[in-house]
């Protein structure tokens, strides 16, 4: 299981311009069976995502494509989780 933190850079104002292509690619993330859950870093620092039903080596790749990542809107942060013991609604993540 990973938790990324997309952290804003400083070319944060170009976000608008990047926000379709951005929502496409957490599309993709959801359709693909790979993200989990998505929300915004609060107050307004950026983004992270919950993911899992995937390497690390796939997980690079697929963050690297994101076009946030792409135009140096955000920086990316994976953090890697070995999950031990779950709350029964989570289960599958120790699968």
């Amino acid at each position: 299981m990973f938790i990324i933190l997309l952290k804003f850079s400083d070319n944060k104002g170009q976000a608008g311009q990047f926000m379709a292509g951005h929502n496409d690619w957490i599309k993709r993330g959801f359709d693909d069976g790979v993200f989990l859950l998505v929300g915004g870093l609060q107050p307004n620092l950026g983004g992270g995502i919950v993911a899992h039903n995937t390497s690390l080596s796939d997980l690079q790749g697929r963050i690297n494509a994101d076009p946030f990542v792409v135009e140096n809107i955000v920086s990316a942060e994976i953090l890697q989780i070995t999950p031990a013991k779950a709350d029964e609604r989570l289960k599958f993540l120790l699968a």
